[in-house]
């Protein structure tokens, strides 16, 4: 009976809308609730009705309405969100078919459509969703100069028509190494080369705009997808999220971003840590690169250190988990938040990187993120400190509905 319990409730996960999710209600209450927005509540409870917030407080406080489930757990924190992935698009099997993170026919793709791609069903997003992670910011994966968009969805979403949080977050580009042509003699195959290049799709998506004024005024223009995508990005509708390493090329970048007056996100830095000044002059966020990746060639100078020295520059930052060609082929950000806290960050600052912070860069704080009256209903259970290696996640909750569970979790109906 229990299994088919949980079997419709998964059943109603998949099938709710993200926009408004409706009739899921349950309580969690824990021996120690992090809201995040404020501090830490002993023996707190989260009330959830239709899929929102209703009620976060001490359980001495907030009454449980009569025939609603209550969840228990000995410490309950909010959905995570991973800050930069390809799952979905990067499957388990790392067979072909199942490995869409990068269309490598051309350098410059901007008009390629994660959603297009994404494959909720995917093992990952379950294994992802089982750890307390209920909101992916996914799509193309660095490798190219331009590799195409990023998207953000629930994990507990098996479809794109239900649980997008937005269906266009982000343009991923890459500079460096990664972003060289692997075939000799081909573009780019230098810097310079992938900056010119940059510079001269940005110099004719904004070409495209003038003449867009002009159709305005009853001109005829054929559509052009990649100046139609380049375009948001330089009337700064959408950021560039560019994969960066090296301390020269994260210049390079802030250069640019100067150049075009754009909207950026720097993902990876690995060499952030000597440019500090200079990202937080320009007021750019982090999405740091999985420390726990094996580090070589560009990455060969990052640092366990990082996230706290960013967090001492006042620089706004989150974790990832990021793509890799090999097993395990995702990293998991609750991992990440665990090593950083342990070297430098602590505890509290590792939590919010980990949730409100990586919520607020991508502009969906007002859904996730923290536990607050009004948001949705995501929350993560564990049966001890989250960022040490003995505990388990319990369940995950996304919009009321209990996606993943332990027995733990499983409380009476009050």
């Amino acid at each position: 009976m229990s299994r088919l319990l949980l079997a419709l409730t998964l059943t109603w996960a998949l099938q709710g809308q993200s926009p408004a999710p409706q009739g899921q209600s349950l309580a969690v209450r824990a021996d120690l609730l992090y809201p995040v927005a404020g501090p830490a509540i002993p023996d707190g409870v989260v009330l959830i009705q239709e899929g929102r917030i209703s009620a976060v407080g001490r359980a001495a406080d907030i009454r449980i309405p009569e025939g609603l489930r209550l969840l228990r757990a000995k410490v309950a924190v909010p959905g995570l969100v991973d800050g930069r992935s390809t799952v979905g698009l990067s499957g388990l099997l790392n067979q072909p078919h199942d490995q869409d993170m990068l269309e490598g026919s051309a350098p410059l793709q901007p008009e390629l459509r994660a959603l297009d791609a994404y494959n909720g069903r995917d093992p990952l997003v379950g294994y992802l969703r089982s750890l307390g992670i209920t909101t992916v910011h996914t799509g193309h994966g660095p490798g190219a100069l331009i590799s195409g968009q990023t998207f953000i969805i629930k994990t507990s979403a098996t479809e794109v028509t239900s649980g997008v949080l937005k269906p266009v977050a982000m343009v991923a580009a890459t500079l460096g190494d990664g972003a060289r042509s692997r075939d000799q003699g081909k573009a780019p195959g230098t810097r310079a080369k992938q900056i010119a290049l940059l510079r001269s799709e940005l110099v004719g998506a904004q070409e495209y705009l003038r003449k867009l004024k002009d159709a305005e005024k009853g001109k005829e223009l054929a559509r052009d997808l990649r100046k139609e995508i380049l375009g948001q990005v330089l009337r700064r509708e959408l950021p560039l999220l560019v994969t960066a390493h090296r301390s020269q090329d994260i210049l390079s970048l802030l250069r640019l971003a100067r150049e075009f007056d754009l909207d950026i996100v720097l993902d990876g830095g690995a060499e952030a840590y000597l440019v500090l000044d200079e990202l937080k002059a320009a007021k750019v966020p982090v999405i740091l690169h999985p420390s726990m990746a094996r580090t070589y060639g560009e990455t060969e100078n990052q640092s366990l250190e990082t996230a706290a020295k960013l967090h001492s520059a006042g620089i706004p930052f989150t974790f990832q988990s990021g793509y890799e060609g090999y097993v395990p082929k995702t990293r998991v950000v609750l991992w990440e938040a665990a090593m950083a806290a342990s070297n430098g960050l602590g505890f509290d600052a590792a939590l919010r990187a980990l949730t409100l912070t990586p919520a607020q860069i991508l502009h969906i704080a007002d859904r996730v993120g923290s536990l607050e009256k009004g948001k949705d209903g995501d929350v993560a259970l564990y049966d001890g400190d989250p960022f040490e290696t003995t505990s388990h996640c319990v369940g995950t909750v996304i919009n009321g509905i209990l996606v993943s569970e332990g027995e733990e979790t499983r409380g009476p109906v009050r």
